[in-house]
């Protein structure tokens, strides 16, 4: 695996014949075009037909104001947890929502096309990362690990709060 040691674009020559940290404009340059290649790309095009389609979608607008109805519901509901009388019929509602708006297409399809692009984003960045040191921590994705209470996903913290 490359190191950064090989990386002498990003450095500057000292008048000492010594080398100065990096070069953030280079540095920035790179990013930026780092980035111009990946919204060129099939995956991030194909995501942005998805999201195109999902946002002029008469159906999902209409299912995803039930949706917020539902949640704003559940979210007071859960202000007192499991025990409040509307909890368990609140989150079912909820569920029963995601899962009808999960089963159109278009929304289908563009989960599936924001995952793709996470999982190149994620994958862009741990090769950085691991070009600089093979022990430097790189932040998880979805598919790395469980879910957090801030994230949405599941956790074992026991609030109850998590489904």
């Amino acid at each position: 695996m490359p190191t950064a040691e090989g990386l002498t674009a990003f450095q500057l020559e000292q008048p000492q014949g010594g080398v100065s940290s990096l070069d953030m404009a280079s540095l920035l340059l790179c990013a930026y075009e780092l980035g111009d290649w990946i919204n060129q790309s099939a995956e991030v095009a194909e995501y942005l037909y998805w999201k195109s389609a999902v946002n002029e979608d008469e159906e999902v607008k209409q299912m995803t104001k039930r949706f917020e109805k539902a949640k704003e519901l559940f979210e007071e509901c859960q202000r007192f947890g499991r025990f409040h009388p509307d909890y368990n019929e609140a989150k079912d509602k909820v569920k029963g929502i995601e899962r009808e708006l999960s089963e159109i297409e278009s929304v289908r399809r563009f989960k599936y096309a924001e995952q793709v692009v996470d999982e190149m984003l994620y994958d862009v960045s741990r090769t950085i990362a691991e070009s600089v040191s093979e022990n430097i921590k790189v932040p998880g994705n979805e598919k790395a690990g469980g879910g957090s209470c801030g994230s949405g996903g599941s956790c074992s913290c026991g609030s109850g709060g998590c489904s």
